[in-house]
């Protein structure tokens, strides 16, 4: 039957992971962030001379920065797991299909790793066909050894936790409340993507296409594991090499 009409499994709708209150307030929270972002940028726009800072520009407390993003993304697993925890869903049975054995985390590995190169290849062709945003580069690349270690931090961080909550409890929720998955794979990605609209609209258009694609590759490999690599190793290249 129908979850919409009330069937319960296990006390709880047939298929929802977490309750209707706390995904409308996930969509919210980082609704809100689109909106911040899009006045974050209209305030670049209209100061004289702005304009994309450049990678080996100072950033004020750059350490406090990383720290600062690693706590968010550690508050973004834990308010995630502690929705799901409320409707007896584990993290491991919403990571999926993630076998410990050698051979699994290398096949992992090596899809993760191609993942990477065919995103490289689409950033390539993007930045051949338009020009940079206003400001894309908010944050300065990490130089120091300590900055280095703790933008690794950053990166699998949320790698671990943003592959979580979008595709894991986002993408999977929107399933059971869209009653298609192709549906939930988009309005994952474009609220993933509007979520980083602080970066410059170009930035979150790229990044609405990430998603996607990290949406069917977890659809695809009924797990998070290798988006969760794909993206930390993503986040870490772009941080260290600018790729």
């Amino acid at each position: 039957m129908n979850s919409m009409l009330g069937t319960t499994v296990a006390g709880r709708p047939a298929g929802r992971i977490a309750s209707n209150f706390h995904t409308g307030l996930f969509v919210a929270i980082f609704a809100s962030l689109a909106v911040a972002g899009a006045v974050f940028q209209a305030h670049l726009a209209a100061q004289p001379g702005s304009g994309a800072t450049t990678s080996g520009a100072p950033h004020a407390q750059p350490l406090s920065l990383y720290l600062g993003l690693i706590a968010m993304e550690i508050g973004l697993f834990s308010f995630v797991r502690g929705g799901i925890g409320r409707y007896h869903v584990s993290v491991r049975s919403l990571i999926g299909r993630a076998g410990t054995t050698l051979r699994s985390i290398a096949t992992d590995a090596a899809i993760a790793l191609a993942f990477w190169l065919v995103w490289s290849l689409i950033q390539w062709v993007w930045g051949q066909m338009g020009s940079p945003d206003s400001a894309t580069e908010i944050y300065s690349l990490p130089r120091s050894p300590l900055a280095i270690v703790l933008w690794i931090g950053v990166s699998v961080a949320a790698g671990i936790s943003e592959e979580f909550a979008f595709r894991g409890y986002l993408q999977r929720q929107l399933t059971t409340l869209c009653g298609h998955v192709g549906w939930a794979i988009v309005l994952q990605a474009l609220l993933f993507g509007m979520a980083h609209s602080y970066e410059g609209w170009q930035c979150a258009a790229r990044i609405v296409l990430f998603g996607l694609l990290a949406g069917m590759l977890a659809q695809w490999r009924k797990s998070l594991r290798p988006g969760m690599m794909a993206h930390g190793f993503t986040d870490i290249m772009a941080g260290l090499f600018g790729l």
